[in-house]
Formats: C-alpha cells, structure tokens, sequence
C-alpha cells in the first residue's frame, strides 16, 4: 500500500468510525424505529416523536441523508428507505446491526485504561454496565437461526434434542439468547444457563419469561466449575464465549464432566482462517480490532490466563479440546460466515 494509499484509508475509516457514533446516537434514541414507523419526517416531527432536541436532531438527519443512510425530499422530510429497515429498525431481522454501535462505544470509555494496562500486561477495569447495558449483538442470528438452521444442519445433536426430553448445560449464556433460542425451537428442552456476569444473568431472566420459556430454562451466575457431579446434560454449549475465557481448558474439562453418556460439547466460536495471513480478511481484521480492545484485555487479569484472543484458530482449539480430555474434535460444515462449530467428544 502506497502512502497516498494509506493517507486515504485512515481517511474513510475516520468517516465510518464517525458514521457509527451517529448510529449510536440513533439506536439509543429510538430515531430509526420511529421512522420506521411513522414514515417520512421533518426534524421537528421526528424530535417530537422521540422526545428530542429539534437541532440535534436536524444535525443527525442531516448527517444521515448526507452518508446515504436517510432519503430528505424538497420539504425537508426525511425518510428512511424500506432496504434500510431490516438493519437499522428491525430488531428481529438477522441483518440487525446497530448493537455493535453499542460496544464500540462501551469499548470507547475505557481506551485511557488500556492503555496502561499495555504498558503494565493487567487488565483494564471492566466496562460499567450503565448506560446502555450489554448490546444484544447476537440476538437476532440466535432467535432466527440457532434452534431452526444451526442445530438441524448438525443430525446427531438435533436427533438427541427432538426425541424427547433432553436437558442443555449453555455455560457463558449472556444475555440468555441463545438458551431461549434452543427452548423455543425444541419444546421439549431444558436448559440450564449460566454467567459469571450477574447483571447479565437478571437481563436474561426478564429475556426468557418475555419469551415465554421461563419454566423451562433457568439462568444462574456462576461457574461451570461447581456443576460437577449434578444431573448429567445431552449438550453443553459454549456459544462465542471460550476464547473470552481465561482457563478455557478449565472451562472445556468441567464441561466434559456434566455430560450425558452420549452427549457432547459444542463450541461455536468466531470464524478464523487456519493461519495468520496478511493482509486477512476483512472479517478477520474486524476481529483483531475486537481483540485488541475488549476481548484480550478482559481476560488478562490473571498471570495464569490463557490470554486466547478473539482470533482462536481451529488448532488452539483442538489443542484446548485435548488438554481437557476429549479425543475428537469435529468441525462442522455449516454455510455461516461469522462462526465456526465445533463438536467435542
């Protein structure tokens, strides 16, 4: 890359990191679905709608009209094109994606702090859960896509749920999603969930019985660790959560010893290539970035962490899969573009 070159990319990276400020701005005041909703607006009807300043306002949509995001007429109406919708508005569409706005603020907060803790090797104080709380990033590829496509494309796993009653172990569960998403896809289903992050777990809480699944899927903070020995689970699932871990064999061993005889461990985590490439793909430098300020930083507080990162590479998890006792590691192919799952046996 030429120096011309690179004077223009950290041009237009400064633009997109601008233009997701703004889509922060409007995911947290409501602008994107009160146009979607109420159609074309002016800045004053939009401002009155959402209870918001009218020349703040007028600034957003301009600034929105101006990137493309938001069409304006001659009278100053702005409308929110219906391809927009399903990204921007529709909380309940795969192609949501104003959340990651969410955690590229929250990482914004603490960038002072990381960078002493790259001085020191620590880690940063944890992000506060205030204002916003956790973004539900996944939430819509779960509800949509983990009980009804991902699941099913994996014949033995979606056998052992559908045949009966079958109980899950979701260690990691967040926001509680992806428990809520296997609850409503297999009725039969229990799930027991857990996170280390109390707030996380209430929020889950409220999530499933809004869902209508709260007597059959049961949200704990704590660890994995302390289930050993108590009833025995068809599937434990580790969903985007182990390379955040800071004992991930810890993690997959206490996982190994809360299974059924013929259960197994599944693991899905991020999409990497098998070896570092330069330049990498565009997903995979999204995922450096991720790395860089939220994933590693979090699990470096401890001198024994495994200090994984964001981009686990399918042999750091075969090697973490070995250490913790299994003997077969089997990728499945499944057609998504951001997660890779594994199944542990």
């Amino acid at each position: 890359m030429d120096t011309d070159a690179l004077s223009q990319r950290l041009f237009q990276n400064l633009t997109g990191a601008l233009e997701m400020y703004a889509i922060y701005l409007g995911e947290r005041l409501g602008y994107y679905r009160a146009l979607a909703d109420g159609g074309p607006m002016t800045a004053a009807e939009l401002a009155a709608t959402t209870g918001t300043a009218e020349r703040y306002t007028r600034e957003w949509l301009e600034h929105h009209a101006t990137a493309g995001l938001l069409e304006v007429d001659g009278d100053h109406r702005f409308t929110l094109p219906p391809s927009h919708i399903p990204v921007l508005a529709d909380r309940d569409s795969v192609l949501f994606d104003t959340q990651h706005s969410i955690n590229l603020v929250r990482v914004g907060r603490r960038m002072a702090d990381l960078v002493e803790a790259y001085r020191t090797g620590a880690a940063p104080p944890p992000i506060p859960w205030e204002p916003e709380g956790r973004a539900e990033s996944n939430r819509p590829l779960f509800v949509n896509l983990l009980g009804k496509q991902w699941l099913p494309a994996i014949p033995e796993i979606h056998e052992r749920l559908s045949s009966g009653p079958a109980r899950v172990c979701d260690i990691a569960c967040g926001l509680g999603w992806s428990s809520i998403a296997m609850a409503l896809a297999y009725p039969t289903l229990t799930v027991d969930a857990m996170d280390l992050d109390k707030m996380a777990i209430s929020a889950a809480q409220q999530n499933a019985t809004a869902a209508g699944v709260s007597d059959r899927v049961t949200f704990a903070a704590t660890d994995a660790a302390g289930l050993a020995g108590t009833e025995k689970y068809d599937l434990v699932t580790i969903i985007e959560a182990l390379h955040d871990m800071t004992h991930p064999v810890a993690a997959l061993a206490a996982a190994r010893k809360l299974l059924a005889e013929k259960g197994s461990v599944l693991v899905v985590d991020l999409w990497t290539e098998d070896e570092l490439t330069a330049p990498g793909s565009v997903r995979e430098q999204q995922e450096y970035g991720w790395s860089l300020t939220a994933c590693l930083p979090g699990a470096m507080g401890d001198q024994t962490s495994a200090a994984t990162g964001a981009v686990m590479r399918p042999a750091t998890l075969r090697t973490y899969a070995h250490e913790a006792g299994f003997t077969n590691v089997t990728i499945h192919p499944i057609d998504n573009d951001k997660f890779r799952f594994y199944e542990l046996t």
